[in-house]
């Protein structure tokens, strides 16, 4: 994981610009917010760190993945107490860094202060426990782990009559605190407690930091939130989301109520979202995001749908109910409306996780460790900002209605999103083709019918072809024209893939250039191999892109990578993975990218979504949780998330072989800036070199 990685490269670093001077920027101290608590009393220990001016201390609640240390606390666990909840960092200070981290961290500067609430079990009881940290100088760039023990000793006060001031003179004698100090940077002996510093924290921290705490991690759970509303409307850029819009158009136009239905359908969509997710992360765990969008049975219930849609709007029936039907649902039209507003949304909380599945599964993952709020306010935002345009686009064919009827241009619009729906219906037929290697959707098939089926819109707004409900017409309108003119240039486009262009504008809606079974040059595609190279396992049904060569199961990959003296390249990737297709097209398809694949590293492709069933023997039990792991899919997914502490693809590691923890570089997601993934692969190379 980064975290160790970054610990061990401030280690080294610390080792060498230090020679001439022991540096320690940050100093703890621990006591009890109370110094005689009482069997079954809830306090707080209290954790405060002296900063060096020109240093500042990370905070304790921020993500582990973005890469800094985060501070940490650890308990020994004993009968003579008990946590209760988690450290609460008072008021830190929050930064967006751009250049190194990209993301939020928050830090201390000068002091900082850390709250751990426990509850008394015993008259005498121990806590022990240690402190993980680092501090980072804004002059010299230095980092430093600072680390160490504490140890809290101490027996219940006697219930007698004595006023607080004598516990408090006495507080030496009725409470032993004896701090155990063992840093990594120096630390003195003087930073044992004294009593007037326990009546001090007593009368001050004991109540301020209640009061402190809360506005933090409102903050902290008011920026999560606009975090997951900004992934909402990513969201919306995702192919899978774009056929809803016809479903939604098509559903409201036909129905009553105006924007009462539109609001209660968008309202539909975030409390599904919210309870749906949240009950997903609680009960079935980050996994469940992953089968929904990869399993056969969702995915060609899908494709069916779209199907089913698409002829549909083609004219060749009408989707009504039966009559007697319609009379029930007529004679309780509020009920009905209501109703079937609720499954309206329900179905685009269901498809939308097919292609959101890595946003939406990063807020599981949050959830899988523990959290409980945070992955509700996570889901809400999340949901607000996909619900909204959704509500909009509801309420949009009530103020369709109301315009005047022009001629059959409705039926026009009508016809178009069906040839959409049918072309878009392709993407689920794929993944599911892809995951369990059918091979009846090749990439040469899936353009060949794009191109026939863009072709057809074409001619259709040529007026070349007539359907069931279009009226007659002599003359073809400007708008039209255009439309046709710019549609045929898509269909020329892709002719050109046929043939096995690579259409990165099309990366992330097509099948894998490795699927294609001729290219024009006559050159493969598909992993090469050669006399040197030995023969992967699964190779007769995964590739990799672009003449890669490399494997398919990470412990032949470390046995090689071994053989050879190379870092492993690690692909977290997917059969229906989007961005990984844009990533294999758009960016490893750059000659100095895939010069550096080829070249310096060990590639191997774990796809987290295969169904491929291993032998009874490779079964295990799952650390994260607790279930068996039986595909390759699900070893690959269960070995991301506990290794790495994700589950979202693409997802790039670079590691080194001899080393079962840690990374070379900080591991990378989707980016599609060819200079930033060059400069990860070399840094990769640099750090392997220096090991």
């Amino acid at each position: 994981m980064k975290k160790l990685f970054f610990s061990l490269l401030i280690l080294l670093t610390y080792s060498v610009a230090t020679t001439a001077q022991k540096v320690n920027p940050a100093k703890w101290s621990w006591t009890l917010s109370k110094a005689t608590p009482a069997v079954g009393e809830t306090v707080d220990i209290i954790f405060s760190v002296d900063i060096l001016d020109d240093w500042y201390l990370y905070s304790s609640d921020f993500s582990e993945d973005l890469g800094p240390t985060v501070t940490t606390i650890k308990l020994k666990a004993n009968d003579s107490y008990e946590a209760v909840g988690g450290l609460k960092a008072i008021n830190p200070s929050k930064k967006f860094d751009k250049e190194i981290w990209n993301g939020e961290y928050t830090y201390f500067k000068h002091k900082a202060t850390f709250r751990q609430s426990i509850k008394i079990l015993k008259p005498k009881f121990l806590i022990e426990g240690s402190y993980d940290s680092q501090s980072c100088s804004d002059a010299s760039g230095l980092c430093v782990p600072v680390k160490g023990n504490f140890s809290l000793t101490g027996a219940e006060k006697k219930n007698d009559s004595s006023i607080e001031e004598k516990a408090i003179k006495t507080a030496t004698e009725s409470t032993t605190l004896t701090p155990v100090v063992k840093d990594s940077a120096e630390v003195k002996t003087d930073s044992v407690i004294q009593a007037d510093t326990l009546v001090a924290e007593k009368s001050n921290s004991s109540v301020a930091s209640e009061t402190a705490t809360l506005p933090a991690e409102q903050e902290s759970l008011f920026a999560f939130f606009w975090v997951a509303f900004g992934a909402g409307l990513l969201a919306l850029l995702t192919p899978c989301v774009y056929p809803l819009i016809p479903m939604t158009v098509s559903f409201f136009t036909k129905q009553k109520g105006g924007r009462k239905l539109a609001f209660l359908y968008g309202f539909s969509i975030v409390a599904i979202y919210v309870l749906f997710g949240t009950l997903i992360a609680a009960l079935a765990g980050p996994g469940f995001a992953n089968w929904l969008s990869t399993h056969w049975a969702p995915n060609l219930l899908f494709f069916v749908i779209f199907v089913f849609f698409g002829i549909s709007f083609l004219g060749w029936f009408e989707i009504v109910l039966p009559s007697n039907f319609v009379n029930k649902i007529d004679a309780q039209s509020d009920r009905g409306g209501l109703i079937g507003v609720f499954f309206m949304a329900f179905t685009l909380v269901l498809v939308s996780f097919s292609c959101t599945g890595p946003v939406a599964g990063s807020i599981l993952i949050a959830s899988a460790q523990g959290e409980i709020i945070k992955p509700i306010i996570g889901m809400l935002g999340f949901s607000l900002a996909f619900a909204i345009p959704f509500t909009l686009f509801a309420i949009f064919p009530q103020w369709l209605k109301n315009l005047p009827k022009s001629g059959g241009w409705m039926n026009s619009v009508k016809v178009i999103l069906g040839f959409l729906e049918l072309a878009l219906a392709l993407k689920f037929l794929s993944t599911a083709d892809q995951v369990y290697h059918w091979g009846i959707l090749d990439r040469e098939v899936y353009l060949a019918l794009w191109i026939v089926i863009f072709s057809l819109i074409g001619f259709y707004l040529l007026g070349k072809i007539q359907l069931p409900h279009d009226s007659q017409t002599d003359k073809v309108s400007v708008p039209k024209m255009l439309l046709a003119i710019l549609v045929f240039a898509f269909v020329v486009y892709m002719v050109p893939g046929m043939f096995g262009a690579p259409l990165k504008a099309l990366a992330g809606w097509l099948p894998p250039l490795t699927t294609q079974d001729f290219v024009s040059s006559g050159t493969s595609v598909k992993t090469e191999g050669d006399a040197n190279f030995p023969k992967p396992k699964y190779g007769e049904f995964l590739t990799l892109p672009h003449g890669l060569q490399g494997f398919f199961d990470y412990e032949e990959a470390v046995a090689y990578a071994k053989k050879v003296n190379k870092p492993i390249f690690i692909d977290f990737t997917g059969h229906g993975c989007v961005n990984c297709r844009k990533m294999e097209e758009n960016v490893w398809s750059n000659p100095a990218v895939l010069k550096r694949l080829k070249e310096d590293y060990v590639v191997v492709a774990l796809y987290v979504d295969d169904k491929t069933e291993l032998p009874k023997e490779k079964w295990y039990i799952s650390k994260d949780d607790g279930q068996e792991k039986t595909s390759m899919g699900d070893q690959n997914l269960d070995f991301q998330i506990v290794r790495f502490n994700g589950n979202a693809q693409p997802y790039y590691c670079l590691v080194n072989p001899n080393e079962d923890k840690g990374t070379l570089a900080p591991p990378k997601a989707f980016d599609s800036k060819i200079e930033n993934f060059v400069k990860f692969l070399d840094e990769g190379k640099a750090k392997y070199a220096l090991k």
